[in-house]
């Protein structure tokens, strides 16, 4: 199965490690250390020139930047509906 993160940047969902908020995941220092060092070594794509809202991390240790929600990647993603959780939204 793929994950459509925006502008045209598909992942294949088994490389995803995970998919976070940028407003609450940032909240955490380790969090902003770890984007920040991902940066430096080049390992950030940022898929698109608007307001980013969430962050993917790959197997392979890289991290897209989406302006897609992170509720919305995980919606399309499969993975809610995987784990037989609801939503309300």
């Amino acid at each position: 199965m793929y994950l459509h993160l925006g502008q045209g940047t598909v992942l294949r969902t088994r490389e995803v490690l995970g998919v976070f908020d940028l407003d609450t995941a940032t909240l955490s220092k380790h969090t902003r250390d770890y984007l920040a060092k991902a940066e430096r070594e080049g390992r950030v794509t940022n898929v698109s020139p608007e307001l980013p809202k969430s962050f993917i991390v790959t197997s392979d240790g890289r991290v897209f930047v989406s302006q897609i929600s992170a509720a919305t990647l995980k919606k399309r993603s499969g993975f809610v509906d995987a784990l037989g959780v609801g939503t309300n939204d």
